[in-house]
């Protein structure tokens, strides 16, 4: 398999990519026993569910993560009885999904689907996150939705009920835009925090009402422990959706195009990593990674090395081209430096008399 093959592979995904990230999937898990003749609904649009299907309360839920517009809702069904969300977790397990909300969550299962969230993201590799009420995980797969008494015309929805809405929001939105500010024109009043700034600094996501419309005050997800690795960046769920997305484009090529299929020797390396650096010039070009910063990935050097040390190979004597150069059996080490764009959302403006 040579090179044009996977560039142009890179480059249609690179195409695409405002418009995949605005085609976000949304899945909601839904406790109903009205029809059990089946676990799990996939919805294109709000027009295709069945009122036969869910009570009135469920069918609102799928209804209101419309209203964001993403591609798909996939509605996992389990029974009212259940005593937890497990059987439900395990059928998402292996589907291709970016946002999960459940509605009807007790306060003492959010832990549980949140730990059950980043197992999945740190350990699986997976994209996935979840809108969560009131739920401090310090992580970047969790929304923490913490606004409450959401009015929408005659009815007041819970923390926990609107995420469902929350979550139909991320998933909707393109690359070319944040959800801070982004408007819920449905939404009549809520209870507004007395410290929106500290509880934004906190992590948490919600609703602000500027006196004439309500919004969401700025889109950011749990996480506020940094680290070296992990930044501040991290916390913004634009970046984030970047960043996943880069991830599952660069993953989902190799598995399809490599894994069992090239030598793995350093001719190949190298021509698989001018393939992915030729799509990072396309996002670039594309106002999606920042121009002016040198987008790349290369062999990762200090893992290959400790790689090689760890197979009993003296690198001490070796330059950083043999090393580079060294037969790694199946392993390829690749790193990345690139920079997102985000979104303008803080104005610093200055008056001199």
């Amino acid at each position: 398999m040579g090179l044009p093959e996977i560039i142009i592979n890179f480059q249609t995904l690179a195409a695409t990519a405002v418009q995949r990230s605005q085609r976000g999937i949304v899945t909601l898990i839904l406790k109903d026993d009205t029809d059990t003749s089946f676990e799990s609904k996939v919805y294109t649009n709000s027009n295709e569910i069945e009122a036969a299907s869910w009570t009135a309360i469920n069918k609102d839920y799928i209804e209101k993560a419309f209203l964001g517009a993403p591609t798909k809702v996939i509605a996992e069904r389990i029974a009212v009885a259940d005593t937890d969300y497990s059987t439900a977790l395990t059928r998402l397990k292996n589907k291709k999904w970016n946002y999960l909300a459940i509605p009807a969550i007790a306060p003492g299962d959010v832990a549980t689907v949140s730990n059950w969230i980043k197992t999945e993201r740190d350990a699986n590799k997976k994209a996935f996150k979840a809108v969560l009420p009131n739920s401090a995980s310090d992580h970047e797969g969790i929304i923490n939705f913490t606004t409450d008494n959401i009015v929408v015309g005659a009815k007041t929805y819970t923390t926990a009920q609107y995420c469902a809405r929350i979550a139909g929001i991320q998933a909707g939105l393109p690359f070319t835009r944040s959800s801070t500010y982004y408007v819920l024109s449905e939404v009549d009043s809520i209870t507004s925090s007395a410290t929106p700034d500290d509880d934004i600094n906190n992590g948490q996501l919600i609703l602000v009402n500027d006196g004439a419309k309500i919004k969401i005050g700025r889109g950011v997800n749990s996480l506020t422990t940094f680290t070296p690795t992990k930044s501040s960046i991290f916390s913004k769920i634009k970046i984030l959706e970047g960043i996943d997305l880069v991830k599952d484009d660069i993953r989902d090529t190799f598995d399809g195009s490599y894994v069992g299929k090239v030598i793995n020797n350093y001719d190949n390396k190298v021509l698989f990593l001018a393939s992915v650096n030729a799509y990072l010039r396309s996002l670039a070009d594309q106002g999606i990674l920042d121009s002016s910063f040198d987008n790349k990935v290369e062999i990762a050097l200090a893992a290959q090395k400790l790689y090689l040390q760890g197979q009993s190979v003296n690198v001490m004597d070796m330059s950083d081209q043999e090393i580079k150069e060294y037969n790694t059996d199946s392993k390829v080490f690749a790193s990345a430096q690139v920079k997102f764009v985000d979104a303008m959302e803080d104005l610093q403006f200055t008056v001199y008399m």
